[in-house]
């Protein structure tokens, strides 16, 4: 249950910013994006007490353009092509910002508060406007909420056990879906204009729920017998890929009838998936792993199902030897799926244990990757021969600051 904040009579996305509400072009060197504010970022004097900023979530915007980062002390917009910082307004929220989501390159910001001193409480979304320097409106939660997803007409807000999904403008209750328990907050809705696709956890484990809006069509996808670690759609919303908590395989599903349609392997020992993105074109899937490394594998959509009911393969399944079946049986049984698994055309090294977001620049054949050590890395790969990507560009950016 909310507790709604009546928008004032301004607050209309639609009427404040018609145009910024359509992504424009990304922003280039001599050509700065004219619904982001740029603040040149002074140069401070020496402060020995100063204390070190503290990032606690990062994500990307809905077309990969921009990423924002919260931290213990507000939030911040950097653009990834060039990448530089465009600073959200200096007056904006006071206090630690547990997440921040952009809403492509407009100016409103979906955010709840985090870390020690935190400038609202958990259980609080509140949606600022970065033009009127102000919070417009916001949703009060019985319970702590875990992450928020935003469309040009939807907001879905995601807390423990429940999803609800909103009327961006309005701010009217449209749907409220129960879940599994969901403590990670996983949740994804496509961007395209249109009707809304929706994915969520469903009500088992390993189970994900697929919202049609257009058609008020719900699939359930029995992805994993293990639990869901993290999920992507493409931004049509008409592919889902996903990830268990085991790690080791990643599994592409058409989300109208909930064909599995591809397998890849990321690797043989059990990791934590960090971050999943489609290419625009849905061509390439990138993966980053707790591991250090970050995979990109080419995506075959068309190449028809490998399963005919989307549910978990043997190869992740780990049952106990009471039925009879020797070890080495099951050994042989394992091996050759093993050596036959499609591997990642291309990765490239980071830091293990450091946990990283992915998304597609918007130069070809180009990754883009954030850490919460602070680290930019733009990097390319190579579609035809694969292997280690190059990197083609580096920043820490809260080194810079």
């Amino acid at each position: 249950m909310t507790t709604l904040s009546p928008p004032p009579p301004s607050f209309n996305p639609l009427k404040l910013a018609p145009k910024s509400l359509i992504p424009p072009k990304p922003a280039s060197a001599s050509e700065p994006d004219p619904s982001v504010t740029e603040t040149p970022t002074p140069t401070p004097g020496p402060n020995p007490t100063q204390s070190p900023t503290t990032l606690l979530h990062l994500a990307f915007n809905q077309d990969h353009t921009c990423f924002s980062a919260a931290t213990d002390s507000g939030f911040r917009v950097y653009t990834c092509d060039p990448f530089r910082r465009f600073h959200s307004d200096p007056s904006g929220p006071r206090g630690g910002v547990g997440f921040v989501q952009m809403l492509f390159h407009c100016h409103y910001f979906a955010v709840f508060g985090g870390g020690p001193d935190p400038f609202c409480p958990p259980n609080k979304v509140m949606i600022y406007d970065d033009r009127q320097s102000r919070c417009v409106s916001e949703l009060l939660f019985r319970s702590e909420v875990k992450s928020v997803r935003l469309r040009r007409d939807r907001i879905v807000v995601v807390v423990l056990h429940k999803i609800f999904v909103y009327d961006f403008n309005a701010l009217k209750l449209l749907d409220s879906i129960v879940t599994v328990e969901n403590p990670k907050g996983l949740c994804e809705v496509s961007h395209k204009s249109g009707p809304a696709v929706l994915a969520c956890p469903g009500l088992h484990q390993g189970q994900i729920r697929v919202e049609h809006y257009g058609s008020k069509r719900t699939k359930f996808i029995t992805a994993h017998r293990s639990g869901l670690a993290c999920f992507a759609l493409t931004h049509d919303g008409q592919f889902l890929a996903t990830a268990s908590s085991k790690g080791t395989l990643v599994r592409v599903f058409n989300t109208l009838d909930g064909t599995l349609l591809q397998e890849v392997r990321r690797g043989a020992d059990k990791a934590e998936i960090y971050s999943l993105a489609f290419s625009s074109t849905a061509q390439w899937l990138a993966v980053s792993s707790d591991k250090g490394t970050v995979h990109v594998f080419s995506v075959k959509v068309d190449s028809g199902s490998l399963g005919n009911d989307g549910s978990c393969s043997t190869s992740e399944i780990s049952g106990s030897n009471s039925s009879g079946i020797s070890s080495l049986s099951y050994i042989k049984a394992v091996l050759p799926r093993y050596f036959s698994s499609e591997w990642s055309v291309a990765k490239f090294r980071l830091q293990e244990g450091v946990r990283y977001i992915v998304a597609f620049g918007h130069q070809k054949n180009t990754v883009i990757i954030v850490g919460m050590d602070g680290s930019f890395y733009r990097c390319q790969f190579d579609p035809v021969n694969g292997g280690e990507m190059i990197q083609l560009e580096y920043s820490n950016f809260l080194k810079a600051e």
